[in-house]
């Protein structure tokens, strides 16, 4: 029953240190002995015991000293001691429980009671390292639990807030695209009717060069030359203007796209660059700083497997936290200052051997400390002011990025010194 128990006597008498141990030893115990309160404390540095059967009265250290040397240390000072002494003043056992001892056995000792008071407070060490793997076991499934109740919940927040973006761009773009198919098929329409009137003004030209002096009076105040040279260009611009409108409308679908059950492959310049379109009016200059530059060097991707929807919203969240970032700098310096350092975003692609590819959003910014770069992830953590930042946006893009695509997403970065977000995914 306790062939897997040590258990250390201690008493400066080998006599009464034979008579314990075998009277152990017959219990199936295995015991080691030792003389002195020094050779215990010295003892115990190297081996376990699961309990210490402690003389009081030792030359040296008596028993109180050495069971306090042994509960100031915390490796040990969870082994039970019981105190065999011939003292038995209340004194004297006051002081032994008050020092930390579980039990006291006065001497001289029964066998019977000695093996009755060992085993009782052996198996009562059992229950307790019992309950307390039990407590520990426990404590780590609450973790684990209360882990994945943290990654369900920002899943649900990504899938919100991108289900209630695809359908507010769906919307927008469906009453975008309906009144910008009309205007720009009328453009055409209007440039062929016009190349139809300007050609039958020329042949009347021809044909009665000298119109009168009202109708050369009404040619001149319209300026029909000018507008037969202007108004093609004109027309120009509005094709072009329609063909911009277009252009933000499917970068808007594209950027917002609704991800599917399962991954599909897609170029992920594409995904980029309708990010920066949206963010494109945050980036222009305005009356407190110049415009944020931002430098593609993109390199040869392959499509990659993935989640399109999911992994634009990452490029947002980084992109916008750098445009947030500048926008505070600017609160503090001179547009002259800002415009002598342009702020800067620089997006840097590569494919990495044959099997990933990365994706590093650098800004030349005012950076951040080690200790925040270790934090930037976390849920909830936040350097923004209250009301202007939720610390979900970095946390639901590791979530994305880790857990959805098997990726990975780092950040580096030094006090002014800029800040690095390293994004790395897998091809297939």
């Amino acid at each position: 029953m306790w062939d897997s128990t040590k258990i250390l006597v201690v008493d400066d008498t080998p006599a009464n240190l034979e008579v314990v141990t075998e009277t152990l030893s017959s219990e199936g115990h295995t015991t080691a002995a030792v003389t002195s309160g020094e050779r215990a404390v010295k003892w115990l540095e190297t081996y376990n015991a699961d309990l210490i059967l402690l003389d009081i009265q030792m030359p040296g250290i008596d028993g109180f000293e050495t069971c306090q040397q042994i509960k100031a240390n915390d490796k040990i000072a969870d082994i039970p001691i019981i105190f065999i002494t011939a003292l038995s003043d209340i004194e004297s056992i006051a002081k032994g429980f008050s020092l930390g001892a579980v039990d006291y056995i006065s001497k001289p000792f029964q066998e019977t009671e000695l093996l009755a008071r060992v085993n009782t407070h052996l198996k009562l060490q059992r229950m307790n390292q019992s309950l307390e793997q039990q407590v520990a076991k426990r404590t780590s499934e609450l973790e684990e639990a209360l882990n994945q109740l943290k990654i369900s919940e920002l899943q649900l927040i990504q899938q919100e807030k991108m289900s209630a973006l695809g359908n507010l761009v769906a919307g927008v773009a469906h009453e975008i695209n309906n009144p910008l198919g009309f205007v720009s098929s009328n453009i055409a329409e209007v440039r062929h009717s016009f190349s139809d009137i300007a050609e039958c003004l020329q042949h009347y030209r021809k044909k009665f060069p000298e119109p009168g002096e009202n109708l050369e009076n009404l040619l001149e105040d319209l300026e029909i030359d000018f507008l037969l040279e202007d108004l093609p260009k004109m027309l120009n611009s509005m094709e072009v203007g329609c063909q911009r409108i277009y252009d933000i409308s499917n970068s808007l679908r594209t950027f917002s796209r609704g991800d599917t059950e399962s991954k599909f492959k897609i170029n992920i310049h594409e995904g980029l660059d309708s990010t920066l379109l949206i963010l494109k009016y945050r980036l222009k200059a305005s009356n407190v700083r110049p415009e944020i530059i931002v430098m593609r060097d993109y390199g040869d991707l392959p499509a990659i497997n993935c989640f399109p929807g999911q992994l634009n919203q990452v490029f947002m969240n980084v992109l916008a936290n750098a445009i947030d970032m500048f926008d505070e700098i600017a609160e503090g310096k001179s547009f002259d200052e800002l415009e002598a350092n342009p702020q800067q975003i620089t997006i840097r692609t590569q494919q990495l051997g044959a099997h990933d590819v990365e994706i590093r959003i650098i800004d030349n910014g005012k950076g951040i400390s080690e200790e925040m770069c270790s934090k930037v992830f976390d849920r909830k953590f936040t350097t923004k002011e209250v009301g202007k930042g939720t610390g979900l946006g970095l946390a639901i893009a590791y979530q994305v990025v880790v857990d959805k695509h098997a990726g990975s997403l780092k950040v580096h970065s030094k006090i002014d010194n800029g800040t690095e977000f390293l994004i790395q995914l897998p091809i297939e």
